[in-house]
């Protein structure tokens, strides 16, 4: 099993950027679609951008233009460049499979906390 360790949250006011990284065990990684999640209390976790073993990326349209997904395969790490942040960005952070169908255990998260 897959462990994932996410990074890199924090508070920061509207506007403002984050990069958050997802350290990722185990050597499937750079076979794999990998994606960012997110969550907010009494909410679904909901994908936010992935990114396929070629670099192909996708975005859910609530932060295309503003979020970048990238990743490093000789590091087993996926990254995501969070730039004009909004209060509705807040939520805690997640890496994971880019296809949520079949998850591996979730990681604790990285909070992201985007004051107005």
């Amino acid at each position: 099993q897959v462990q994932l360790v996410e990074s890199g949250g924090g508070v920061v006011q509207a506007g403002g950027s984050l990069r958050l990284s997802c350290a990722a065990s185990g050597s499937i990684f750079s076979i794999r679609s990998m994606g960012w999640y997110r969550q907010v209390p009494g909410k679904r976790r909901e994908l936010v951008a992935s990114i396929t073993s070629g670099g192909s990326t996708n975005y859910a349209d609530s932060v295309k233009g503003r979020f970048t997904i990238s990743r490093d395969n000789a590091k087993n790490t996926v990254y995501l460049q969070m730039n004009s942040l909004k209060p509705e960005d807040t939520a805690v952070y997640y890496c994971n499979k880019g296809d949520p169908r079949n998850p591996w255990n979730w990681g604790q998260g990285t909070r992201v906390t985007v004051s107005s």
